[in-house]
């Protein structure tokens, strides 16, 4: 099975590097031509992931064309240019693996639902869970939720991306492994608040319970399943997002508590923080089912230029209520 990754940031890099393990031919697209040019004539992504050798059978296009040979692709493009991207790729019947994290603006889709739009006939996967592209770039031990609806098309990419250092658990919820990796983008904002604002270590923890909470909520009124969210796709990639400047997210968080306001912090940075243009489809998507989730609500407004002391002065004054609620 030939793997084809669309995207040639530090996550589809990343991916590319697990699926070129033992040897094998791997087609990576880029739009970027100094990608591309780096990774075919220096074995490294130095924009994107510096300083990691990439395995010599990882091979760069900047066509989309060139991945028509590929026997699954894994989709690695920011979530709301999936659509855009996927519109320009002949598919067909070869099985898209979602990699994304994220709810399209407009639409309220989730990836996975934006790519079956698309593509209808394509069987759809969703690769997520607890990730650093650095880490696995390095070898270093990781695990992921791999959901897909189809029996054989999860086992056939479970064998095929399976590395010593990269184990994927199956999955047949789709819908719970796409919220999980959608509301941890949002929720690792919040944290990175905490931190950056110099709130301590037991409003952040309060914060991810609360949190974790929320992304329940939610994923079950969208049809997921509590034991998937629970899982690594769920409070696994939540934990990890959500202590670590690492996270574009967390960071993207720090820089709001201390002050900063979200259109320069983002106008900084060349990788994108999903959650910042998640919150706000996030919170209309869970208004739209009914469901209550006052942490994302309040990241829209950090992201909107309300002052962190405001907001977090807000959600503490929130009238007292059972934990379970």
């Amino acid at each position: 099975m030939k793997i084809g990754v669309i995207g040639g940031g530090a996550w589809g890099t990343a991916l590319a590097q697990v699926a070129a393990h033992g040897e094998r031919d791997v087609l990576l697209w880029a739009r970027e031509p100094d990608v591309v040019a780096s990774i075919n004539d220096h074995h490294e992504n130095r924009s994107f992931l510096a300083g990691v050798p990439l395995s010599p059978t990882i091979r760069a296009t900047g066509s989309l064309g060139d991945l028509t040979g590929c026997d699954a692709l894994l989709v690695v493009a920011p979530a709301q240019h999936v659509r855009g991207v996927l519109a320009e790729t002949a598919v067909g019947t070869t099985p898209l693996v979602l990699c994304a994290k994220g709810i399209e603006a407009g639409t309220q889709l989730l990836v996975g639902e934006v790519a079956h739009a698309v593509h209808p006939r394509a069987p759809i996967a969703v690769l997520s869970g607890p990730t650093f592209a650095h880490e696995v770039a390095a070898g270093l031990p990781t695990a992921v939720t791999l959901a897909a609806a189809d029996d054989d098309v999860r086992q056939q990419l479970s064998d095929r991306i399976a590395a010593p250092h990269f184990r994927p658990y199956a999955s047949n919820d789709v819908v719970g492994a796409e919220i999980g990796g959608a509301v941890k983008n949002v929720l690792a904002i919040a944290c990175g608040v905490v931190e950056g604002a110099g709130l301590g270590q037991n409003a952040r923890a309060a914060l991810i319970a609360r949190g974790f909470a929320e992304m329940t909520r939610f994923g079950l009124a969208r049809g997921g399943r509590a034991e998937t969210l629970a899982g690594l796709s769920g409070l696994g990639d939540l934990v990890l997002t959500c202590s670590s400047t690492s996270s574009r997210n967390f960071s993207l968080g720090v820089g709001l508590g201390r002050g900063g306001s979200a259109a320069r912090l983002m106008a900084d940075r060349r990788t994108v923080a999903e959650g910042a243009f998640t919150a706000p489809v996030l919170a209309e998507a869970a208004q739209s089912v009914g469901v209550d989730m006052p942490v994302t609500q309040a990241v829209c407004r950090l992201l909107d230029g309300a002052s962190a002391a405001a907001v977090v002065a807000d959600l503490l004054a929130r009238p007292l209520r059972d934990e379970g609620v």
